[in-house]
């Protein structure tokens, strides 16, 4: 995938070394657009492993509202684990294993009285507006609450995402990144975003048209600049195709948004080079 070698390279070729809040430093980046045009292809990174279902499986966790860990690692997927100890919840008053107002409960309750569900649910605010007010700009999702975002380890990355129907029948998708680990998280974002607009798409009777990516620092660990060579020495290879299977036509609206499962979906042609480890930051 082109787009995110390029990524890369300009970090490599424009960044400068910054400390942070991990300490082990990077070297960042402010300011980055690219652009996937969704019909053309599902966009995954195929110069490394990405455990697509992993992706999924997040995807499905922060739709569902849940800030549980235990019930992430339940369905196999362990990428919060380090942020969900005790060492790291009990600073904040909570059980191990409670990541607090993090990305489900901002998309479902925004606003609202940590853990109880009494805020605005945005994600059913999208889906009406996009359903019976398509021309609307207001299509927007935030995962930014300066009131709370001192109160979880890691406040949302993945900040604000702005959908757009275009004549009717096409939905596009904007995003907006504060912060992107560019070698271990931005694959998972890229391919997150474009699978939600698929979604979107999928249970408001729509077609996908581009998912546009914009990044405010964006950066590579120290930790990870071997990892990030070994990557760009590989060819990029053709990128596959997402298909929905809902024979029945029962995935739609909200309820189809949040019915959907692992098993609905097929990444056909999906080839890739083999894993390239990393420590993660935390």
């Amino acid at each position: 995938m082109k787009q995110y070698h390029d990524l890369l390279k300009s970090i490599l070729e424009h960044g400068v070394r910054h400390s942070d809040r991990t300490g082990v430093g990077t070297i960042s980046h402010f300011g980055h657009q690219t652009r996937f045009d969704l019909r053309e292809g599902f966009p995954i990174v195929t110069t490394k492993k990405v455990p697509f279902r992993w992706v999924a499986e997040e995807l499905f966790w922060f739709l569902s509202g849940d800030t549980s860990e235990a019930n992430l690692r339940a369905r196999g997927v362990d990428i919060w684990a380090e942020w969900a100890d005790a060492e790291h919840t009990r600073r904040f008053g909570r059980e191990a294993g409670d990541l607090g107002p993090i990305y489900g409960y901002l998309w479902r309750s925004f606003g609202g009285h940590y853990p109880q569900r009494d805020g605005v649910d945005q994600i059913a605010r999208l889906i009406e507006n996009i359903q019976h007010n398509p021309n609307s700009r207001r299509l927007i999702v935030t995962g930014w609450d300066p009131r709370v975002a001192d109160e979880v380890d890691l406040p949302p990355c993945h900040t604000l995402f702005q959908f757009k129907v275009a004549e009717g029948r096409t939905l596009h998708c904007q995003l907006y990144q504060r912060s992107a680990d560019a070698f271990l998280g931005v694959p998972f974002n890229i391919s997150s975003y474009a699978l939600l607009t698929h979604l979107v798409a999928h249970v408001c009777e729509l077609e996908v048209g581009e998912f546009v990516y914009t990044l405010g620092d964006y950066h590579i660990y120290q930790n990870h600049l071997a990892q990030v060579e070994a990557l760009l020495a590989r060819e990029p290879l053709p990128l596959p195709h997402l298909e929905i299977r809902d024979e029945d036509e029962k995935l739609r609206g909200l309820e189809g948004l949040l019915s959907v499962r692992y098993e609905h979906l097929t990444l056909s042609g999906y080839q890739s080079h083999g894993k390239i480890a990393a420590p993660v930051a935390v």
